[in-house]
């Protein structure tokens, strides 16, 4: 079994156990999102309060998990295993699909940097990812965590000679 495989049988054990003991009920399913990715996706009922939490639920399972894998697997682990419950991280990355792309533009046209708001360094990579790959702008992080957040700023377009 291959390092990420495994890492991803782990975690998943980990998190069904999880739910029987919180008596809930879910199933999961593993996506390959990339050759270093794999996202474990649980779907069910769950608790209510698990959407309000702003995803700091899902980032503590999420920790849980990767403490679990580091204790059980063996050598080195490469790539990440990622785990969205609900569908929580897909909602956010079709919310930040909109926002950072609304920044990136009224960055762009008024030549001033645009902070979005604070949120967990999984989600600013998500966010660092996808606008960094935009001409036009570039993206860094500020504050201390729990307040860190990404910038979005316009890039000075070199005039050709």
């Amino acid at each position: 079994m291959r390092r990420l495989e495994e890492q991803a049988a782990i975690m998943r054990t980990f998190l069904e156990g999880l739910v029987d003991a919180f008596d809930l009920e879910a199933t999961f399913e593993e996506e390959r999102v990339d050759d270093d990715t794999i996202e474990l996706k649980g779907r069910g009922r769950q608790p209510r309060s698990a959407d309000r939490s702003k995803g700091q639920t899902l980032q503590s399972v999420q920790e849980l998990a990767r403490t679990v894998v580091q204790r059980q697997a063996s050598g080195t682990h490469h790539g990440r295993v990622r785990i969205d419950i609900g569908g929580y991280r897909e909602r956010r990355a079709k919310l930040w699909g909109g926002s950072p792309s609304r920044s990136r533009q009224m960055s762009m046209a008024s030549g001033v940097a645009k902070a979005l708001e604070p949120m967990h360094p999984a989600d600013r990579k998500v966010v660092h990812d996808t606008i960094n790959d935009i001409d036009g702008v570039e993206t860094t992080s500020e504050g201390e965590e729990p307040r860190r957040r990404v910038v979005i700023m316009p890039v000075a377009v070199a005039d050709e000679a």
